[in-house]
């Protein structure tokens, strides 16, 4: 639900965008309100969103951006566009519409390391959105740890075969290809020997599990994949053998960023919707707006969020022009989704007991930012690339 407030026009006070993404931003705009809010509600209840959204959303040129537009994309390489529908998904309230997941994370991979043919063979699909895009690195062991997977793929004739169990896996139920990295060299150091494949909805031997039920975004399927002896031809391999670890690594910055960005726009909405509620709202024969606790406190919010999106703004910039670095995008993904989750919960205060109900927006919003200091590599990951990059070449300058 959208709400009206200091931060209606989200670019009002921004350079990061121009003209022609804000004639996008009111192009989806107009999708959610017309495609997504209305029947948001039962997605959540029923855990899913369903396929047929993402066909319109394709048939709108909200899929596939990047792509190159002989396969159906737009053929515009610009990632603003992608951070626009992140933003307004955010400000919507509707986070479990996995549009960023296909986009953003998923269909770079096929850009970047697909030969000819299999873009022939997926990119077109993956525009329209008759094909839907999962990709599965997090297993029941693992976690962050990319260089811990322990899935197999066993070269046998013009097959792998594939062996292994993944988890908490985004668009799990409704993908039709999900990207998966297996381990295809046991002899090679941790980071080394993985290898991605593309594995497509019917292949046997791929089943999924449970649509993992959640604190929040329940609309978002998440779900638990398994690879049972799954004979996946050496034609589906996603780039070049045992390179996927640095595959995962190179696209980790762009996922950070999406995430960045939503939890940006999340955060300035939970300012607004607390504005809101104040303001209409008495409590002891006085509108709670004339409390000078109730003003110190979302002035406070408001800069926390207004300082971080500056931020993220700044690294949207670098990422756009190839200058983003993997310590960077950490930051920004530290930043902007530690303060989403302060602001969101003093916000949530506001409303006294109905913070707590299901029914108000607010309410939703605390329970969906609770995953963005998780997903995409959790805080204490970010923290650790941060303060490795902080001493990258600190040792050699000194004996130097």
């Amino acid at each position: 639900m959208y709400v009206t407030g200091m931060n209606d026009s989200p670019s009002s006070r921004r350079t990061v965008f121009d003209d022609e993404h804000e004639a996008f931003r009111d192009s989806f705009r107009t999708l959610l309100h017309r495609r997504v809010i209305p029947e948001y509600d039962k997605w959540e209840a029923d855990g899913l969103v369903p396929r047929e959204v993402f066909v319109d959303a394709g048939a709108h040129g909200f899929l596939g951006m990047a792509v190159d537009d002989e396969f159906g994309g737009g053929g515009v390489d610009d990632f603003r566009f992608n951070a626009v529908m992140a933003e307004e998904v955010a400000r919507a309230g509707v986070m479990s519409f996995g549009i960023n997941l296909h986009n953003d994370i998923c269909v770079p991979y096929f850009i970047r390391y697909a030969e000819d043919e299999q873009r022939r063979r997926w990119l077109p699909g993956l525009c329209s959105g008759e094909l839907v895009a999962a990709i599965a690195m997090t297993e029941p062991g693992t976690g962050s740890d990319l260089a811990g997977i322990t899935s197999t793929a066993v070269r046998r004739g013009d097959h792998f075969v594939l062996n292994g169990a993944k988890t908490f896996i985004s668009n799990g139920m409704n993908a039709d290809v999900v990207i998966v990295a297996a381990r295809t060299d046991n002899g090679a150091n941790r980071h080394g020997g993985l290898t991605l494949f593309v594995v497509e909805r019917d292949m046997a031997g791929f089943s999924r599990g449970r649509n993992l039920e959640k604190i929040g975004m329940h609309a978002q399927d998440t779900a638990e994949l398994f690879f049972d002896d799954v004979e996946v031809p050496v034609s589906n391999v996603l780039g070049e053998v045992n390179e996927g670890f640095r595959y995962l690594v190179s696209n980790l910055p762009q996922e950070r960023m999406t995430i960045a960005v939503a939890s940006a726009a999340a955060a300035a909405t939970a300012v607004d919707l607390a504005v809101d509620y104040v303001s209409s709202r008495k409590a002891f024969g006085r509108q709670l707006s004339a409390n000078q606790n109730t003003r110190f406190t979302l002035a406070d919010a408001h800069v926390q969020t207004e300082v971080v999106r500056s931020f993220v703004d700044d690294c949207l910039r670098a990422h756009v022009a190839g200058e983003l670095g993997a310590d960077r995008a950490a930051m920004a993904k530290l930043a902007a989704t530690e303060v989403q989750g302060r602001v969101v919960d003093k916000c949530l205060q506001m409303f006294g007991g109905y913070g707590y109900m299901a029914e108000y927006p607010i309410a939703r919003a605390y329970v969906d930012a609770r995953v963005q200091r998780i997903y995409g590599g959790t805080s204490e990951i970010m923290k650790e690339i941060i303060g490795k990059s902080l001493f990258d070449g600190v040792g050699r300058g000194a004996a130097s």
